[in-house]
């Protein structure tokens, strides 16, 4: 498996605990506190960094990217401090792809400016709603005229800037949806992510629905509505999907998120961060996840409560659930290297019978209609 990340790429994840207030339908691993001291988490983030690239030279780095929390909380200096050290510990490609996540609450120009001479290319909005009583329901800080700002600042700075949105959201309408995407595809952005509210249990929302207190959900019928129409808008717009939420003009896809469903080879840091690593054989490592404690483990040596090998049952499974979330597929072969009784033929023959999956030689893919019943697609594939 040594070169498992140059056929998937190898990126590192820098996670970014901290926020300025709480969304309620957040699962992330995100805290709000009073003061941070950017000079100690530079310096434990770059430990880490330096020790995960000693058990990883000679690798050729593909891709950074920043997330949170609300890493656009970063100082500048923090960012820069981090990506030095990155290059200090591997090769970089010529077109490395930096990405940091952005709170429009947080932005202002001399923030962002700072961060790209800091080294980032590439920005990612949280903006979640162009309707600002959506806003207020999703918990967000800033308001419409605030994201649109955010977004025109952001592409006089950046030459690759995406943004978030959340539909299927209480009492929406799909011709209400239908109005906000298009708005949202006359931006001029070149990748947008498009995801559908999900409850999870231990946020907000997911006790409020518990409660019986989180009405005007929308049923699976309309939901699957919103789905389709999302898919035909954006394809007029001509940004397909490459990704089941994910939509980008050609060229544009998200080289970071590439390495996860390709399933090549990443290094995480931060609290809670998660990582994959062929050293040869495959690790799953896991960080503490309360900053306090992480912190103090960084400065100690070594941050990461979890790090165990993968059975290769494991490595298909994970490789199973990733690959089938983007058009191309995944290499069926490499699937039944590690596993022999995944992916059976007799069910890929019944998938393919209803429609929903591809194969050919060598690769098998999920169709546009297979991929609002992905879950049970997979469970079908699983021994």
């Amino acid at each position: 498996m040594t070169d498992n990340w140059q056929r998937g790429g190898f990126g590192l994840y820098v996670h970014w605990p901290f926020c300025e207030a709480k969304c309620p339908y957040c699962d992330f691993n995100s805290h709000v506190v009073r003061e941070i001291d950017q000079v100690r988490w530079a310096r434990a983030l770059c430990a880490e960094i330096r020790r995960v690239a000693e058990a990883t030279p000679g690798r050729v780095l593909t891709s950074v990217f920043f997330g949170g929390g609300t890493p656009s909380l970063m100082l500048p200096e923090t960012v820069a401090a981090v990506l030095d050290t990155a290059r200090d510990c591997w090769t970089w490609a010529n077109d490395i792809e930096i990405t940091l996540e952005v709170n429009p609450s947080s932005v202002e120009a001399g923030r962002f400016r700072g961060i790209a001479e800091a080294g980032v290319n590439r920005v990612s909005l949280g903006v979640q709603s162009l309707r600002d009583d959506d806003l207020r329901r999703l918990g967000r800080l800033h308001d419409v005229a605030e994201a649109k700002a955010a977004i025109e600042v952001a592409q006089s700075v950046f030459n690759r800037v995406s943004f978030d949105l959340i539909y299927a959201r209480q009492d929406q309408a799909l011709d209400a949806w239908r109005d906000e995407l298009t708005e949202a595809l006359a931006m001029g952005v070149s990748h947008l992510s498009l995801y559908q509210l999900t409850i999870e249990q231990g946020t907000a929302f997911g006790d409020r629905m518990n409660a019986g207190r989180l009405r005007g959900l929308p049923d699976e019928d309309l939901s699957a509505d919103m789905y389709e129409m999302t898919q035909e808008l954006c394809d007029a717009a001509g940004m397909p999907a490459y990704e089941v939420s994910n939509h980008c003009v050609p060229g544009m896809e998200s080289r970071h998120n590439l390495i996860y469903w390709r399933y090549g080879d990443w290094a995480g840091v931060g609290p809670g961060a998660h990582g994959r690593l062929s050293l040869p054989q495959r690790v799953a490592n896991e960080a503490w996840k309360m900053p306090g404690k992480w912190l103090a483990e960084a400065e100690a040596g070594n941050a990461d409560q979890v790090s165990r090998v993968l059975d290769p049952q494991e490595i298909a499974g994970e490789y199973l659930m990733m690959g089938l979330r983007i058009p191309e597929g995944l290499d069926l072969q490499l699937l039944r290297s590690w596993d022999p009784l995944i992916a059976p033929d007799a069910a890929i023959d019944g998938l393919i019978d209803m429609g929903l999956v591809w194969k050919n030689e060598t690769t098998l893919g999920v169709k546009p209609e297979g991929r609002l019943v992905l879950n049970s697609i997979v469970k079908e594939l699983l021994p």
